[in-house]
């Protein structure tokens, strides 16, 4: 009876570290652009689109499941890397974490792009104009469509 206690503690906890690390794994790091300038300059040397991710960072829950279950995984660094050019436009309670130059950037982008829910992606290409945007959360699935169709007509 021990003996099957004592393997039993061992495969659960031998699962559950694997678990961990696959987790570990799926965690990805993102070159978000920290000025809306830089960005657009980025966009017309590369030729990519810019999307701009509206999020209330310590606050949103919608905006932190997001992060962690599609900004936060390998399929979509790896498709970021490739196509986008990210910039993250954050509207946090704590105004300590944003500076006063990119608050006031993030407010006149949330303005010209009539950003009104958390979370909102908008797609724009160098100059700013909009190719597309989706308003709150969906499925994670949904997002990849949306980013293709715009990458794939982008000029």
């Amino acid at each position: 009876m021990k003996r099957f206690l004592i393997t039993s503690i061992f495969l659960f906890l031998g699962i559950q570290f694997s678990v961990a690390q696959e987790s570990i794994k799926e965690v990805a790091t993102l070159n978000w652009v920290h000025s809306y300038k830089k960005a657009q300059k980025i966009s017309k040397r590369q030729g990519k689109p810019i999307l701009i991710y509206f999020t209330g960072s310590d606050w949103c829950g919608p905006c932190k499941v997001l992060d962690k279950k599609l900004f936060h995984t390998q399929k979509f660094a790896k498709y970021a890397t490739k196509n986008l050019v990210l910039y993250k436009a954050d509207v946090p309670r704590n105004k300590d974490l944003v500076d006063a130059k990119t608050k006031k950037d993030n407010a006149k982008l949330s303005k010209k792009y009539h950003q009104k829910s958390f979370p909102t992606i908008v797609m724009v290409n160098h100059s700013g104009k909009e190719l597309g945007i989706k308003r709150g959360m969906y499925m994670t699935e949904y997002y990849f469509p949306f980013f293709k169709n715009i990458v794939n007509n982008y000029h």
